[in-house]
Parts: structure tokens; C-alpha cells; sequence
């Protein structure tokens, strides 16, 4: 199956939108950095993540699959497998 993104593409997006909607500072923004402890999102920022990564997507994180996700590199890797 051909992917639409590459994990690569899909991760720079997720931290545009972090650093552009989030307010959050570049150098934070890594594949091991933890959404809630690292860049102080609340469960109400995650959930407006998933609605901006779904409008870049087209595809939506199922609510068990995102209560999994913890890591920059767990939402890189939920959005591209749904790909």
C-alpha cells in the first residue's frame, strides 16, 4: 500500500502544529519527548492535537489507540499506520 506521508513528513507536521498552535519551543520537540510531562499538554490540548492531525490526515486515532499514546514518536507512528 502506498503511504500518502512519510513518518518523516508526518512527524515535521506534528511539530509545526505544536510549535505554531502550542506555543510550544522547538527545542523540546523530539521523538522521545512525552506530550504531558515534557510539553505540559493537558488532555484537552491532546484532544486538539488529534482534531489537527485529522484535518492534515483525513483519518481519525481511535479513542483507545490515542489513550496509548504518550511519546512525539507514538502519534508520528499512530497517524502513519493509519495511513
Amino acid at each position: 500500500m502506498n503511504k500518502k506521508y512519510s513518518k518523516e513528513e508526518i512527524f515535521n507536521k506534528l511539530c509545526e502544529i505544536l510549535e505554531d498552535e502550542f506555543e510550544i519551543d522547538k527545542s523540546l520537540l523530539n521523538g522521545d519527548a512525552n506530550l504531558f510531562t515534557d510539553l505540559d499538554m493537558d488532555s484537552i490540548d491532546a484532544v486538539d492535537l488529534a482534531v489537527r492531525l485529522q484535518q492534515f490526515t483525513d483519518k481519525r486515532i481511535s479513542p483507545e489507540k490515542f489513550k496509548q499514546i504518550r511519546t512525539l514518536d507514538d502519534v508520528a507512528d499512530a497517524i502513519y499506520n493509519l495511513l
